[in-house]
C-alpha cells in the first residue's frame, strides 16, 4: 500500500497468519489501522517518540482492542503517526515526519490521533483507533472530515495502551461513517480483566433507528461561543438547522465551568504527564521532541496542590454537566475553532487575534473530555472551504444515543465524509 500522507509509521504485510484476524466475523473483508500506542504482538510500542524505538521493547501481546478487532474479522494495516507520547494536536512529529492532511497536504491532520484520521479520511483503512486525553480523536476527526467517537471514561479497555495521564486517557476510533463506527465499536465494547480502571459494563450494542428519535438538543453557548472562526460557527449552525429538520427541538445551553475545566485539564496534563516521563526527562533531555519535552518539564514545576485543585474542578463541573442532561439529551459545540491550519502554521487567526494553534485546536474538546462524558465530532457537509466537524456530546454510558444521531445526520445528507472511497 502507497501511504501518501505519512499516515502510518508501520506497515504490516497482507495475510490472515501475519495478522492473526477471524475471516468470518462480523467486520469480516474490513480492515484497520492502530495509533502506535496500541501493543501490537512482535512490534515495538512507538509512541511517536526515539526514546521508545531506541529501547526496542517489544509488545509480547496485543493492546485488548486490537485483538478484539481482529477477533471480529478487520485485517491490521498497520500503525499510524501521532504526537510524541500523544501530547499535542497537530501530528508534526520531529521523530517521524508529519502527517498530511488528505484534504489539502499543505495543512496538519491535527492529532494527536492524526495519522489514525488521515488514514480513515483517505480511504486506506475503514476503521482506526485512536486515543483521547484532551480532544486528540475529536480534533484530528474534525480537521479530516471524518467520523471520530470519544466514548465514555472508562468505556472501551486501556488495556495495552501506552499511556500519557492515567486520569483522562480514552480509547475510541474513527470510520467513514457512523454504520462503520456502530459495528467497529460495537466489537471494542465489554469488560476486560486486563484493565483494573475500566467500567465494568456490558457489551450494550447501538442500536440505529428507523427514525429520528425528538431529541432536546442544547446549543452550548457562553465559553463554546467564543474563540471559533467562522468556519465553525457555519458548521455548528448547519448541524443544529439539519437536527431541527430531523423533528429535534433546539435551545440555548450553558456549562459554567468549561473555562476553568480546561485551565485544569491543562494542568492535570502537564503534571501527570511530566510524571510519567520523570526519569527520561532526567537523563535523555535531548531525546523528546522539543515541543512535548518542554511542557512536561514544566508539568514537575508545577506544586502538588495544583492537582488536588484541578481534581475538585472535576467535581464541579461533573455535576454542572449531569444537570444540563435533566433538560437535555444531546448538546452541541464546535469540535474545533478552525479547520486546518497549515503544515508549521504557529499562530492562527480568531476574532482578529492571533493565537497558539497547537493550545487552541482542542479548546472546545478539553472541558469535556475532563469530565469523561462521551462525544463524537461529525463532519460538518456545510459550506466551507475545507472539512471541520461538530462535537455532540452525551451523558455517560449513552454512546449508542450520540451515533444514533450521528446515524440519522449522515443519512440526511448533512454530515458526511467527503473524499477517496476505500
Amino acid at each position: 500500500m502507497i501511504d501518501p500522507f505519512n499516515a502510518f509509521t508501520t506497515l504490516l504485510p497482507e495475510g490472515p497468519l501475519t495478522n492473526g484476524l477471524t475471516p468470518d466475523g462480523p467486520l469480516a473483508g474490513t480492515s484497520f489501522a492502530a495509533k502506535d500506542l496500541f501493543d501490537v504482538a512482535g512490534h515495538v510500542t512507538l509512541a511517536g517518540s526515539k526514546i521508545n524505538a531506541d529501547d526496542g521493547k517489544v509488545a509480547a501481546q496485543d493492546a485488548t482492542l486490537v485483538a478484539r478487532l481482529k477477533a471480529a474479522g478487520c485485517r491490521l494495516v498497520g500503525m499510524t503517526n501521532m504526537d510524541e507520547y500523544a501530547y499535542g494536536f497537530a501530528t508534526e512529529n520531529s521523530h517521524y515526519g508529519t502527517t498530511r492532511n488528505p484534504h489539502d497536504p499543505s495543512r496538519i491532520a491535527g492529532g494527536s490521533s492524526g495519522g489514525s484520521a488521515a488514514a480513515v479520511a483517505a480511504g486506506l483503512v475503514d476503521i482506526a483507533l485512536g486515543s483521547d486525553t484532551n480532544g486528540s480523536i475529536r480534533v484530528p476527526a474534525s480537521l479530516c472530515g471524518v467520523y471520530g467517537l470519544k466514548p465514555t471514561f472508562g468505556r472501551l479497555s486501556r488495556a495495552g495502551v501506552y499511556p500519557f495521564v492515567h486520569s483522562l486517557d480514552h480509547a475510541g476510533l474513527f470510520a467513514r461513517t457512523p454504520a462503520m463506527l456502530a459495528a467497529a465499536y460495537d466489537a471494542l465494547q465489554g469488560p476486560d480483566p486486563r484493565d483494573p480502571a475500566q467500567g465494568q459494563r456490558p457489551v450494550e450494542p447501538v442500536a440505529l433507528t428507523p427514525d429520528m428519535p425528538p431529541l432536546r438538543v442544547g446549543v452550548l453557548g457562553g465559553f463554546f461561543a467564543t474563540g471559533a472562526a467562522p468556519e465553525a460557527h457555519t458548521a455548528l449552525a448547519h448541524v443544529g438547522d439539519g437536527l431541527a429538520g430531523l423533528g429535534c427541538s433546539i435551545a440555548p445551553a450553558l456549562l459554567t465551568g468549561a473555562s476553568q475545566a480546561r485551565s485544569a485539564a491543562f494542568c492535570m496534563t502537564a503534571m501527570e504527564g511530566g510524571s510519567l516521563h520523570r526519569a527520561d526527562l532526567m537523563t535523555r533531555p535531548m531525546d523528546f521532541d522539543p515541543a512535548v519535552r518542554d511542557r512536561m518539564l514544566a508539568g514537575l514545576l508545577m506544586p502538588a496542590d495544583l492537582l488536588l485543585a484541578a481534581r475538585r474542578v472535576r467535581r464541579i463541573v461533573a455535576d454542572q454537566a449531569r444537570a444540563l442532561f435533566a433538560d437535555f439529551d444531546l448538546l452541541l459545540s464546535p469540535a474545533t475553532p478552525c479547520s486546518a491550519p497549515r503544515i508549521g502554521e504557529a499562530t492562527i487567526e480568531i476574532e482578529g487575534q492571533q493565537v497558539p494553534v497547537r493550545a487552541n485546536l482542542g479548546m472546545f474538546c478539553q472541558p469535556i473530555s475532563f469530565i469523561g462524558l462521551p462525544a463524537i465530532s461529525v463532519p460538518a457537509l456545510a459550506d466551507t472551504p475545507l472539512p471541520i466537524g461538530v462535537q455532540m456530546i452525551a451523558p455517560a454510558w449513552a454512546e449508542a444515543r450520540l451515533i444514533d444521531a450521528a446515524h440519522h445526520l449522515h443519512r440526511a445528507g448533512i454530515t458526511g465524509t467527503t473524499g477517496p472511497t476505500p
